[in-house]
């Protein structure tokens, strides 16, 4: 890396809310270095020890994401437009993993949804097909 890490750098390591890219990069650098693998070792132990600071907290908790609630209904469209923007900033410039990976499985789960219920409507209709009246 060519600049020194910071303390909030490692704890977003450890957090995991970094991009891969980063991740990556923290990862090579902690190989090479004892002495930040020092450093990342005494910020965990800190954490272990219950000694946190308020964006400790903050980052640990994601109190800055949004519910899987609120992600579906921004999937749907349902929210005002206030609220779809902090979800799309959220997602799209702080690029917070948790978020993009709730919010790639309700989409999954939707196209699941869809092809599942028109099965079933196929699968009802077909078996009850013979026993409707012709007006």
């Amino acid at each position: 890396m060519t600049r020194q890490l910071t303390e909030s750098d490692l704890e977003a390591y450890l957090d995991e809310a970094l991009t891969p890219a980063e991740m990556a990069a923290i990862e090579a650098e902690l190989r090479r270095s004892p002495q930040l693998l020092k450093r990342l070792a005494l910020i965990h132990s800190r954490r272990d020890a219950g000694v946190h600071s308020l964006g400790d907290i903050w980052r640990r908790h994601r109190i800055s994401c949004p519910t899987r609630e609120e992600l579906g209904s921004f999937l749907l469209g349902v929210l005002d437009d206030a609220h779809a923007n902090y979800i799309r900033f959220h997602l799209d410039e702080v690029a917070c993993r948790l978020c993009h990976a709730n919010l790639d499985d309700l989409r999954r789960r939707q196209a699941e949804s869809d092809e599942t219920t028109t099965v079933r409507r196929k699968k009802y209709f077909d078996s009850s097909a013979g026993y409707l009246r012709r007006r």
